[in-house]
């Protein structure tokens, strides 16, 4: 059975008015139609600049008697604009002191195409050559796009990373999570492995925020130093909390930053790390009897239940109460705090 199309009245009206235009202006083929939106896409342009001169002059063409500024327009010039359809010139009008700043078509601009840069930018992230970038672009839009233009697009970002990267932070954060990311990267047309330090805080109304990322070759105590004093240099006077993964040396490197700060290791880290050797068939009921020690009430009934999953579990598996017992004074910090 052949369905029926559902559209509105609205939108019928609105096809008739097309369909009476195209056949009005003899439109047959694909090249028909790009060339008519070329033309009405300078249309709109020219007319929406034309609009925006008015409103900053505060007077419109050939009305002189609002005018009350000493500036007045000044002719136009020609833009070639870069579609999607193919390149389109249009007029932009000018005024005779330069203080004309269009928002619809800001003066640098030459392509309408506005997401291109940010495509540009997400695949120069990805690790793209310049020459893939363009061959990508070109098949997209059919745009040529530089190797130099490529390289002013991505600067930009590098100045708003830069720039973001140096904010000043609260001065002070109850928790802060610090760990590690590993990614492959392009690096002089190699392809080889970095760490991304990322510290996440938590204000004292409980807002989330990253408050920076940082590029090493490897993880490292050491490393992790300087990105503590990053943190210390851009406000973060005390953290309450520090969440890390226990890293060696870890714990030292915030203490020498942040003495005061408490030290909690991630829970996560540390059930993984003691279901790594456990045999299928016991995961379910270990890991259960380890729930009742990370998830208790306070810290007495979590050592309790760290005491009772030993005698059930140390003839099997003796290294995981083992490694809770050993890691237990950063294991339990949250205990110190209200649930």
């Amino acid at each position: 059975m052949r369905r029926k199309l559902n559209r509105s009245p609205e939108e019928m009206a609105r096809r008739e008015k097309i369909s009476e235009m195209l056949q009005a202006l003899d439109i047959s083929s694909m090249d028909d139609i790009k060339e008519l939106y070329r033309q009405t896409l300078a249309q709109f342009m020219e007319n929406s600049l034309g609009s925006e001169l008015d409103e900053s002059l505060g007077y419109e063409r050939y009305d002189q008697t609002k005018k009350d500024t000493e500036n007045s327009r000044n002719g136009y010039s020609k833009k070639t604009l870069k579609t999607s359809f193919g390149d389109t010139e249009i007029a932009v009008p000018r005024d005779r002191k330069g203080e004309f700043n269009p928002q619809i078509l800001k003066k640098n601009q030459t392509s309408v195409s506005e997401d291109i840069e940010a495509k540009i930018i997400s695949m120069y992230a990805k690790g793209m050559t310049c020459n893939d970038i363009n061959e990508h672009i070109k098949d997209i839009y059919g745009i040529e796009v530089s190797e130099s233009t490529i390289s002013r697009i991505t600067d930009k970002v590098l100045e708003e990373a830069k720039e973001w990267q140096q904010r000043p932070l609260e001065s002070v954060y109850s928790v802060v999570f610090l760990d590690a990311i590993h990614y492959h990267v392009r690096s002089e047309g190699r392809i080889i492995k970095k760490a991304v330090y990322i510290a996440i805080g938590i204000d004292l109304d409980g807002k989330k925020d990253v408050l920076g990322m940082w590029v090493g070759e490897n993880e490292s105590a050491r490393y992790w130093t300087t990105v503590l004093n990053s943190l210390r240099n851009r406000g973060v006077e005390d953290i309450f909390i520090a969440c890390t993964d226990n890293l060696t040396g870890f714990s030292d490197a915030i203490a020498a930053v942040y003495p005061h700060t408490d030290i909690q290791n991630c829970i996560i880290r540390q059930l993984r790390n003691s279901s790594k050797y456990v045999s299928y068939k016991d995961l379910k009921p270990l890991m259960a009897d380890l729930k009742k020690v990370y998830a208790a009430v306070d810290e007495q009934s979590a050592l309790a239940a760290l005491n009772d999953f030993a005698e059930i579990w140390d003839k099997k598996y003796p290294k995981i109460s083992e490694s809770w017992r050993k890691n237990w004074a950063n294991l339990s910090t949250y205990f110190k705090f209200p649930e």
